[in-house]
């Protein structure tokens, strides 16, 4: 990436919040972690070793996509997009963390939200996986929104939402994104379950030296947003039911709270 390149992604991103690069990664390899990624996740829910609940009745899963991930993080070094983000945040200093979301066939909105608190923000890199558009879940964003913080009462009555936008994106696109942009995962109207990997600098980076070795390298899956136990499941019904409910919630507690994610 050259000098040039560098500094209008830069400038881009102290605007947005975020910042597109276009195929970073191969494609053709992107398919084979595609489809070890929705075995795993068939087999799991075949033999009944995957949780009930934590996400799967909103349809948003998270995943450790192991070490089949590994080429991914290479094309992102080779392309320059980590020297990107450790120029758009010194902090990132270690190896990222690795993950996954898996947005399921019938998902619903999430509500938009940060990853953190807006104080604690970290850098994240997204890439996706296969095509995404409208039909299969495409992220949505709302520019700007990491440059000033809200409580969420205040992002409701002052109509932030609107500006909110759709990232639709090919296979090997890259999303490079500060954790406290306003965004939220939306529906999986298709008929497949949609993956986007994700690398994370949360708090500097990952402590181990290697992050595929976690979990000895295979793929794994955890909850997303609900715990998998017996109350989280009634809140999650709630969430998918009445949504309203939850964001009512979310508006009374952000009066007496800085939280807002």
């Amino acid at each position: 990436m050259s000098r040039a390149e560098l500094d209008a992604y830069k400038k881009a991103f102290a605007e947005d919040g975020y910042v597109v690069i276009k195929g970073v990664v191969p494609r053709d390899k992107l398919a084979d972690v595609h489809a070890r990624i929705i075995a795993e996740y068939a087999r799991q829910k075949a033999d009944g070793t995957l949780f009930n609940g934590g996400g799967g009745l909103s349809g948003h899963l998270n995943c450790f996509p192991g070490e089949a991930a590994r080429f991914v993080y290479d094309a992102l070094q080779q392309r320059g997009v980590v020297d990107l983000v450790r120029e758009l945040s010194p902090k990132s200093v270690r190896e990222p963390y690795l993950g996954c979301n898996l947005n399921l066939p019938g998902s619903v909105t999430q509500q938009i939200h940060m990853d953190r608190t807006f104080r604690n923000e970290f850098m994240i890199i997204n890439v996706s996986v296969v095509d995404t558009d409208l039909v299969n879940g495409a992220t949505g964003v709302v520019p700007g929104s990491h440059k000033k913080f809200y409580k969420y009462w205040q992002w409701v009555l002052l109509g932030k939402g609107r500006a909110h936008k759709r990232l639709p994106s090919e296979a090997g696109d890259v999303l490079v994104r500060v954790s406290n942009l306003w965004h939220r995962g939306m529906p999986n109207l298709s008929s497949q379950p949609r993956p986007m990997l994700a690398f994370t600098w949360d708090g500097g980076g990952n402590p181990l030296a290697d992050p595929f070795a976690e979990h000895d390298g295979q793929i794994k899956f955890f909850p997303n947003w609900f715990a998998p136990t017996r109350s989280g499941r009634i809140i999650e019904r709630m969430f998918v039911s009445a949504p309203l409910t939850y964001k009512t919630y979310r508006f009374v507690n952000s009066i007496f709270s800085d939280k807002s994610y």
